[in-house]
Order: structure tokens, then sequence, then C-alpha cells
């Protein structure tokens, strides 16, 4: 194809659903709506409080932000396809589609990261947390979560701009890297080296995190204050990245190596981690977290609840 920028991607995730696209449809949006309506609730409640403004906290916010993102990368595409017969993509739009979803995807696991390394200060090195957690080490890794992710996003990009392609069809509900490499005409080895790379890298990165919990478990079984810790900050958080990297990592895994076959799967496993990890974090941090749950809870009952005290330690 010698101009792509002209080259309308159809993408193919909805077939056969036309008899049931106004379920979809109220499901999705539905979800959308209250996907928002959860992150955005934390959010403000965090900047509201005042004794919230700690370092776990706002990098809760920080993770609620990213999962609005990543929500808003696939709801407002998949309504609109919902509510039409064709379901295509402008080449520029699914580039613009594919840096989205993996700012999105490297965020969440730097994020996450971020806070495993805030919780281990927290609960192993109680003595040092406020002398390392300064305001500035926050902005610090902060910007570091949006940074990182930017850099191997743009790598990948400027790998995958350069291909030609010699097809349009896409057998998912949206754009990924991986289908789009594989419509080039020509050899695509330097691209499946640094994807492989970059899995093999995040899926690290949690493992990682799952050994540092090690520790993690080891300490807060020291004190009563430190088993408190752990059960509410320490376990959501685990959830959270479980949750995260076992539907990211089937979903890669069914795209490069899956059939066409099983279309209803492979529509569920290609949406689950942007669907469910932006709805379920804020739910899982909002009830274990007694702090934001007291609040929630006065703000929408205007009932009395016990003081808050800031236990980001």
């Amino acid at each position: 194809m010698e101009n792509q920028s002209d080259v309308l991607f159809i993408l193919h995730g909805l077939n056969g659903s036309a008899s049931s696209r106004q379920i979809y449809f109220s499901l999705a949006l539905a979800s959308y709506v209250f996907t928002l309506l959860v992150n955005v609730m934390l959010i403000v409640t965090v900047c509201v409080e005042k004794t919230l403004h700690e370092p776990i906290y706002i990098f809760l916010c920080n993770l609620c932000f990213n999962g609005i993102f990543g929500a808003s990368i696939f709801y407002p595409k998949l309504l609109g396809d919902l509510l039409s017969e064709v379901h295509v993509i402008s080449y520029t739009g699914c580039l613009a589609q594919v840096f989205a979803l993996y700012c999105y995807v490297f965020g969440e696991f730097t994020s996450l990261t971020v806070m495993a390394f805030d919780r281990y200060m927290a609960i192993c090195k109680p003595l040092q947390y406020r002398v390392v957690m300064t305001s500035q080490k926050v902005a610090q890794l902060l910007l570091l979560t949006w940074c990182f992710p930017l850099l191997e996003t743009v790598v990948g990009m400027v790998l995958t701009a350069r291909l030609p392609l010699c097809g349009r069809h896409i057998r998912k509900l949206f754009c990924t890297n991986w289908e789009v490499v594989k419509l080039s005409c020509v050899d695509t080895t330097i691209n499946n080296i640094y994807g492989f790379l970059l899995m093999f890298l995040h899926v690290s990165q949690a493992g990682l995190i799952v050994v540092s919990y090690a520790h993690l478990v080891r300490a807060s079984l020291r004190s009563h204050s430190n088993r408190r810790k752990f059960v509410q900050t320490c376990v959501p958080h685990l959830l959270t990245l479980l949750i995260f990297t076992t539907s990211l990592v089937f979903d890669t895994l069914f795209s490069r190596y899956g059939g066409d076959q099983m279309q209803l799967l492979q529509n569920m496993l290609a949406v689950e981690f942007l669907v469910v990890p932006p709805l379920v974090n804020p739910a899982i941090y909002g009830i274990k977290l007694q702090q934001i749950r007291w609040r929630i809870m006065h703000n929408f009952t205007h009932k009395d609840t016990p003081p808050l005290q800031a236990d980001s330690r």
C-alpha cells in the first residue's frame, strides 16, 4: 500500500454480534460510566481530604488516572462501533490507539511497581520512610510512571510505523501493535524481538514485585501494626497486580498463537485488561483502605465517622 495514511483498517471483533449489539451497547455504556464514577470518586476523596495527602494515596490517585485513561481508549470507539454497521479505523487513528493503549499498559506496571516500593519502605524500613518518601521523591516517582512507559511506547511505535502494509483486516475489537505488525509486507524480526523483550521485562517486573512481598510478609509478622498495614494496602495491591498481569499475558499469547475461532473468547481476553483493572482497582482500595472508606461513607451518608488518621507508613 503506497499511501498508508489513507488506509482504513477493518475491525472484525464484532462480527456475528449484530443481534445482540443493543445489549452489548447498554452493558458497555453502563460499565464505562461506572468505571469513570468510581475512579473519579476515589480521586476527589483523596484530593479533598487533607489527611489523605500521603504518598500511598497519591500513587493510588495516579493509578486511578491511568485507569480512566485506559478505559477512555477503549470504550468510546467500542460504543461507536456498536451503533454502526461498519467497523473501520484509519491508519493514523489505529497508530494513535496503539500508542495510547501501550502507554496505559506500561503505565499500569510502572505505577504498581512504584506502589510496591512505597509499601516496602513503609513496612520493612518504617524509620527511614519519612526521610526517603519526601514530596520531591514522590514527584520524581510520579514522573517516572509516565515518562518510562512513554519511552517504551515511542520506540515500539517507531519500529511499527516504518513497516509497509499489505493488508487491512484486524481481527480484534481495537488496534494492537501485534495486529498491525502481522499486516506487514516485510520481515518483522526486530519488532518481534522488541515485543518479546517488553513482555519478558514486564512479566519479570511483576515477578519481582511478588517476590518483594515475601519480605513484606515477613516484616508484617513482627507486629500487629505491620500486619494491619499489609492487609489494608498490600493485599489489594497484590490482587490488582495479579489480575492485570494474568489478563494481559493471556491476551498476548492468544493474539500471537490463537486461531480465528472462538471470537467471543478472544474478545473477552482482549478487553479484560482494559475493562477489569480500571473498574476493580478503586473498588478494591476503597473497600480495604479504612481512611478512604470512612470518607466516602461520610460524603454519601453524612453520618459521623471516626476521625481520619493518615497511616501511609
